[in-house]
């Protein structure tokens, strides 16, 4: 009887992550096999009901088309790294052959409703506000603490998880944080119809609330796989939120929480750039680089094996030249010319860069690539994703600090990851002021690059952003922040379908 419930249990599962890319959002789970009430008294007594949903959350985080479309831009977590990498001008189109991206580029889609990108992104991440409402629904409910340990890390995870959701819609669907303004529906029931837009106050209380909720359910979590979020990965999360709100005492102590408590080792000299020399033996190997979930600094990535059964639509596909896919073929992502002129010659990250001119003038060859380095030979990825790693926290406690006046403790732990960049970090010493925030904000825009942080650094510091000359539009153009251009709008699909929302301001 047992395994037919877990059958049952299967396509359930199967049927609630199966929605074609015309399904609204909204959609309840089928009900033909069991209903959430008998998954919530079973998952009482029995994680495992509610492991299995919640490992289907975590799969809609890097398969492709859970955006609902069959675009080759349209793969998870990852896929709106670019797209925010893009936005803020840090990563550069310098060369389009297939049109990947070029109109995003352009700023259409973030003045159109009609386009997919807007659609995209806000039908992923409530398709992930969705399933983690089903698990915290099966697990007993948004005010339930369950009373098996298992059960509580599965809720604690199931909250995080919302929390990133509702965190990258605000950012993606907001201009500056306004807590007044109407931003977003809210949806904490699976079974709860379309509602009207919340304030953005309201949202942002529900994401703290699930993060702190998350910390608390997660004290005695030990995770078998970094793609699961621990309580260090949600204190980010949280640390993340409170810099969007402006509160950076709270960004300081969650960020001084992790780096003392989280056993985290930030990435060395050796570990951040392919060299091709191991140092230990000497020898011509693959060493440096950005493709192993296992390294130590990562702090929340997926494993992908050749199980996944990801290929060309990938975000390895888009960035890798030594992936066969678009990086290789001629839809070229480069740094950004400006920011790349920025990094000092003796900074081994200008080395994650191709410093020639020509086709792959400025692409990230050593930092993100396959291992058999061999151009457009990964034809099935088994290269990992990274979502988040100790080094922002360096940088975010860097920057929480300076803007709470302790500059000392800012210097000092902008110090100790540049001392794993460059040879000499002196110069910090001499800074204060806007001149200390500016280099802090300037190394997390080199640090992260790629890794889709940029974005959210550029609307946290109410940046301004040039263009540089490698872009293929819009070069030389300063675009603020809170530029509408760089902010989708809600899609066409949801005004039709939603009652409450009539129009896209």
């Amino acid at each position: 009887m047992k395994n037919i419930f877990k059958y049952m249990l299967t396509l359930l599962i199967i049927g609630g992550f199966s929605t074609s890319c015309n399904d609204d959002f909204l959609e309840v789970n089928p009900t033909e096999f069991l209903t959430q009430e008998q998954i919530a008294e079973a998952a009482a007594n029995n994680p495992d009901v509610t492991a299995g949903t919640l490992s289907g959350v975590y799969t809609l985080m890097f398969e492709a088309e859970t955006g609902g479309t069959e675009n080759d831009d349209d793969f998870g977590q990852k896929g709106y790294d670019i797209y925010s990498d893009m936005l803020c001008g840090d990563m550069a189109l310098s060369v389009s052959t297939y049109g990947w991206y070029r109109r995003l580029t352009e700023f259409q889609p973030t003045q159109d409703f009609t386009f997919n990108n807007n659609y995209m992104a806000w039908r992923y991440y409530y398709r992930i506000i969705r399933s983690a409402n089903s698990v915290i629904e099966a697990a007993g409910g948004n005010d339930v603490i369950p009373e098996l340990e298992s059960n509580k890390h599965i809720m604690g995870q199931a909250k995080a998880l919302r929390a990133y959701g509702y965190f990258y819609l605000a950012q993606f669907f907001q201009n500056g944080y306004n807590p007044t303004e109407m931003i977003l529906p809210i949806y904490t029931d699976p079974n709860v119809p379309n509602q009207p837009k919340s304030a953005a106050s309201e949202v942002y209380a529900l994401i703290v609330k699930d993060l702190n909720d998350a910390i608390s359910l997660l004290e005695t979590f030990s995770r078998t796989s970094k793609n699961e979020v621990n309580k260090h990965v949600a204190k980010g999360l949280l640390a993340y939120t409170y810099g969007v709100m402006g509160d950076f005492a709270k960004v300081k102590t969650l960020t001084g929480d992790i780096l003392s408590e989280g056993g985290f080792t930030l990435m060395s000299s050796d570990e951040v750039v392919y060299s091709g020399v191991d140092p230990d033996t000497e020898l011509d190997d693959e060493v440096g680089g950005f493709n192993d979930v296992n390294t130590s600094g990562w702090m929340w990535g997926q494993d992908i094996t050749l199980d996944n059964g990801l290929d060309l639509v990938s975000w390895w596909g888009q960035v890798d030249v030594f992936t066969y896919s678009y990086q290789w073929a001629g839809d070229r992502k480069a740094i950004d010319q400006d920011l790349y002129d920025a990094i000092g010659v003796e900074d081994v990250r200008k080395g994650q860069f191709h410093p020639s001119a020509g086709g792959y003038y400025l692409i990230p060859l050593n930092k993100f690539y396959h291992d058999g380095r061999e151009i457009g030979g990964q034809r099935n990825v088994e290269t990992d994703y990274v979502y988040m790693r100790v080094a922002e926290m360096y940088l975010l406690h860097a920057e929480a600090a300076a803007k709470t006046g302790d500059e000392d403790a800012a210097k000092t732990s902008l110090k100790f990851l540049l001392d794993q960049r460059m040879p000499d970090t002196s110069y910090i010493d001499g800074l204060s002021g806007q001149r200390l925030l500016d280099e802090i904000y300037l190394q997390t825009r080199i640090e992260l690059w790629g890794e889709g942080k940029s974005y959210l650094a550029m609307k946290r510091n109410k940046a301004t952003v040039t263009r540089g000359d490698n872009h293929l539009s819009n070069v030389g153009v300063a675009i603020p922040y809170d530029d509408t251009r760089l902010t989708f709008l809600i899609p066409q699909s949801e005004i039709q379908n939603n009652p409450f929302i009539n129009d896209q301001n």
